[in-house]
């Protein structure tokens, strides 16, 4: 009876561990970051969030995806393919309101903010020898406005209307995506690419190293006429090789967005540790030295996630 008895209690035990074995391998939570194109600023970041999530918040398993950028980032959210995703303001305001044209087909209501990062400039470089220097020298030439429908593209749209242009003007519009765009810049198949990203993108850098280049300014004027939530700010000089003067460009807000459904504190860990960690993120580009815990919470177009906005009342941000 003794030795039955032991030996009933050892098999449940033994049981027990290997019932528990899937439990702890479910446990941890696939962290899919949804980025842009690797040579723009979104993917470096994403990779430098993936790090400290995998650090810093226990039993999660962090990944990164390239993408199109904002557009398809949304709608990957919204489908329940993403956990975080990173996207420009207007996207964001575009998604919220369900705008065909940028690309949703309804209102986003699976879609909230997580934070604020640091803003896009709308960046528009041209080669030295297609004689462009302001944005009417942009009619009838050869001009990438990044890949189609997303936030690049959203911004190219807006600007030219801002301008009192549109497509028709161009003499031929490219749908490409940063790299692409410098490849065929280098090639003397493109005038100018217009790029919407943190300072310093790589893209533009390599650009600047391989062709005599031009930064296009966009007068405040324009700015003004975009409307929210766009700004005028400038490029400051040397920003790129052979850009001697600041430069008056547009700006845009970025947002980490996540998926509603996702446990409120689960999202409070994950606010907690990118907002806590900036300097991982700064390291991984210049871009994020304009992300501020301060503005964290401030001026996103979606609702903030129950779990950050748990986070940002405790640090008496709103």
């Amino acid at each position: 009876m003794h030795s039955l008895s032991r030996r009933r209690v050892l098999s449940g035990g033994v049981a027990l561990g290997l019932s528990l074995v899937p439990l702890a391998a479910r446990a941890d939570e696939f962290i899919n970051i949804l980025t842009g194109g690797t040579s723009g600023v979104y993917y470096p970041l994403g990779v430098a969030i993936s790090k400290v999530l995998a650090d810093k918040v226990t039993g999660t398993r962090p990944s990164v995806q390239a993408t199109k950028g904002s557009v398809e980032n949304l709608n990957l959210i919204q489908g329940g393919k993403g956990e975080i995703a990173f996207t420009l303001g207007d996207s964001l305001a575009a998604a919220v309101a369900g705008s065909a044209d940028a690309g949703f087909k309804a209102p986003l209501d699976k879609v909230q903010t997580l934070g604020a990062i640091y803003p896009n400039y709308v960046q528009i470089v041209a080669s030295q020898e297609s004689g462009i220097s302001t944005l009417a020298d942009l009619k009838g030439k050869r001009v990438s406005v990044g890949a189609p429908k997303s936030g690049t593209e959203l911004n190219a749209r807006s600007i030219l209307a801002g301008a009192g242009m549109s497509y028709e003007d161009l003499g031929k519009v490219e749908y490409l995506d940063f790299a692409q765009s410098v490849e065929l810049m280098k090639n003397r198949q493109l005038d100018a690419t217009l790029q919407s990203a943190g300072l310093g993108v790589a893209s533009i850098r390599d650009l600047a190293t391989s062709v005599p280049i031009v930064v296009v300014a966009v007068p405040a004027e324009v700015a003004e006429k975009m409307g929210q939530p766009f700004y005028s700010a400038n490029i400051p000089a040397n920003t790129y090789e052979g850009q001697t003067a600041d430069v008056t460009t547009v700006a845009v807000p970025n947002f980490l967005v996540t998926r509603a459904d996702l446990p409120a504190d689960l999202v409070y860990k994950i606010t907690a540790a990118i907002y806590e960690n900036l300097p991982e993120l700064q390291a991984a580009h210049a871009a994020a030295k304009g992300i501020s815990l301060e503005k964290a919470a401030k001026g996103s177009p979606a609702a903030l996630h129950p779990g950050a906005l748990k986070y940002f009342t405790e640090m008496n941000l709103l």
